[in-house]
């Protein structure tokens, strides 16, 4: 636990209020991780911060703890905490009212899908901090109903899908229209360079920090393996992993929508307890599913990649990637579910025999060798109608193609009294291709 914590400094050496630290302890922290250890300091003597760290190492108290000190309790709408998504927003606004649970300090989440009418009538209590995703925040700044005039202080959690090309110019518009005296902190488990240039600029000489536990950018407590599977046999190897395996808390990740709610209602169906949440949901629906799999009520939850970022459920054993992403950060957040502060976790991910490079892809990233993983009594299934019927045809044609090549090459040639002279100059007819040829590269007028 060394490798995670800080032991060699307690909360109480930050300078905090009493009431926070009743608020910590009564959570049960005794030692801040690094992340906090590193990021509080310097948050705390007002400079601007960039954060790297794993995740699941507690970057959320590592912001949140400055922001509940600094802001004096009468101040309304002092903060702002920019999300990716609206379970994320829910999340660090639980985990912020928590740890300010003997402080008068109010906290309140503003995000799509519940309606303006009550999140209005929340912001006439005057919450000192808001939480909450781009698209909501400037629809009721756009309204007057979200003043950024007294806002000192913002915050973007996960800032590398923050400032990426879906919400970039949100997030611009949104730090454009603040005070350019506002203290800035961003934090993320990844960040690349290109996103660190584009993060400065919103920033006043900030701190760089990167805080790792270890050479890979994955905590070492999740223990990572992958299976190689045919793509027909990915529902029966994740039911076989599931009765064999029995884990206490599963969350397990497809690429698309459709996916998602195919294989969620194969569980059901198989005398599996499994839940879907993606992003077509209602966020009535959405939130009661992420309830009921917190509590424990529920115990697979089949996901798209909204819930990557944004679900801190402490007692997740298994994450499965079920589909590989494209993108390597993606799978670094979907593991990243598990393992949290310190907890021990499993990752397992279902490569394809095509998918070789993206596993490749991954290794890289973290720098992690992933190692295979087989289970003897698993039994594939047998070979889907369409895809013999596939190779049946690819088989066919390349039969067919192989025959008129050899045809082509033993075809005699055609005697000179049947060739027609006349349609060549001087009525010489060619007997092969010419040595060099043009290859497309002429000069025409076309553009």
């Amino acid at each position: 636990m060394d490798d995670f914590f800080n032991t060699d400094v307690g909360f109480e050496s930050f300078g905090l209020s009493d009431d926070l630290l009743r608020g910590i302890k009564e959570l049960g922290f005794e030692h801040p991780t690094k992340v906090q250890a590193a990021l509080i300091p310097p948050a705390l003597a007002g400079k601007d911060v960039i954060a790297q760290s794993k995740t699941g190492t507690g970057k959320t108290v590592a912001f949140g703890l400055p922001l509940l000190q600094l802001i004096e309790r009468k101040e309304s709408l002092a903060a702002i905490i920019l999300v990716p998504t609206r379970e994320l927003a829910i999340q660090v606004t639980d985990e912020l009212r928590n740890l300010s649970q003997f402080s008068p300090m109010k906290v309140l989440a503003i995000y799509g899908g519940q309606k303006i009418s009550i999140q209005t009538e929340r912001l006439k209590r005057n919450p000192n901090i808001i939480v909450g995703t781009p698209g909501r925040v400037m629809d009721m700044h756009g309204r007057g109903l979200l003043p950024y005039d007294n806002m000192r202080f913002a915050v973007l959690d996960e800032v590398d899908e923050m400032l990426d090309i879906g919400f970039r110019d949100d997030i611009r518009k949104i730090l454009g229209s603040m005070s350019h005296k506002r203290q800035t902190i961003f934090v993320s488990a990844t960040i690349s360079p290109e996103i660190e240039r584009l993060a400065r600029q919103y920033m006043k000489d900030p701190e760089k920090l990167i805080v790792s536990q270890g050479k890979s950018l994955t905590v070492d407590q999740v223990q990572q393996s992958y299976f190689s599977v045919e793509p027909w046999d990915k529902k029966r190897l994740l039911l076989h992993l599931l009765r064999h395996e029995e884990p206490t808390l599963t969350l397990t990740f497809c690429r698309t929508k459709q996916t998602v709610d195919a294989l969620a209602e194969y569980l059901v169906r198989k005398g599996i307890e499994a839940h879907a949440i993606h992003g077509d949901m209602y966020q009535g629906k959405r939130t009661r599913i992420m309830k009921l799999f917190k509590s424990g009520g529920l115990g697979v939850l089949v996901a798209s990649d909204l819930a990557a970022r944004g679900l801190d459920v402490k007692d997740i054993t298994h994450v499965i990637n079920y589909d590989l992403p494209e993108d390597p950060e993606i799978y670094v957040h979907r593991i990243g579910r598990t393992a949290r502060v310190g907890k021990d976790g499993f990752a397992w991910s279902f490569a394809t025999p095509e998918q070789g490079h993206l596993l490749s892809n991954i290794e890289r990233l973290t720098n992690v060798e992933i190692p295979l993983n087989e289970y003897e009594d698993f039994e594939p299934g047998p070979l889907p109608a369409a895809v013999i019927a596939k190779r049946e045809l690819h088989e066919q044609r390349e039969a067919e193609r192989t025959t008129d090549n050899s045809r082509v090459r033993s075809a005699p040639p055609a005697p000179d009294e049947a060739r027609d002279t006349s349609k060549f100059p001087g009525g010489k007819v060619p007997a092969a291709l010419p040595a060099r040829r043009m290859g497309g590269r002429v000069r025409t007028r076309r553009r």
